[in-house]
């Protein structure tokens, strides 16, 4: 455990913050990159970069969940808490990968293929784009909430009687 401790406190209880902070933040980028045009040139490579820091911080702040659980004991809320934090990091690389090829979409190959593709595959590019950016930042924000919530139930639950 001492590995993941930061000045006495464990790891797993600073880093969650930043997770569920960051990664709602991030889903709402790879959104408005996806929906809105004027939105996606101002985010730049600023959403795939967010990305990639939840993708960084996701299996980092599971492991110090894991060292903190060894620690802690597993009771049954801990242990679903846990099993609801091992989904995340599936969550996250394809938000990532959504968030890169957004980017990609809108810094490239809008202006590479514009000439070679019909309007109609065009349309259905940027449409394919933006249903797979509407389904994982929905899937992601909802995992992460249902993890934040088996993680205050086991931690709380026994204290405010939830």
């Amino acid at each position: 455990m001492d590995s993941y401790t930061f000045l006495g406190l464990p790891l797993h209880i600073l880093l969650v913050h930043a997770v569920v902070v960051l990664t709602p933040l991030t889903a709402l980028a790879v959104l408005l990159h996806a929906l809105w045009p004027a939105a996606a040139r101002r985010l730049g490579i600023v959403t795939p970069l967010a990305a990639l820091v939840v993708l960084v911080l996701t299996p980092i702040t599971v492991n110090a969940g894991e060292a903190l659980e060894a620690t802690v004991g597993a009771t049954p809320a801990v242990q679903r808490h846990a099993e609801l934090g091992d989904t995340l990091l599936g969550w996250v690389v394809v938000l990532f990968i959504v968030a890169l090829v957004e980017w990609g979409w809108t810094r490239f190959g809008e202006r590479m293929l514009v000439g070679r593709l019909g309007r109609g595959a065009m349309v259905g590019i940027r449409v394919v784009v933006a249903v797979a950016a509407v389904v994982v930042a929905v899937g992601t924000v909802v995992d992460v909430a249902l993890i934040g919530d088996a993680g205050a139930r086991a931690v709380w639950g026994g204290v405010v009687g939830r």
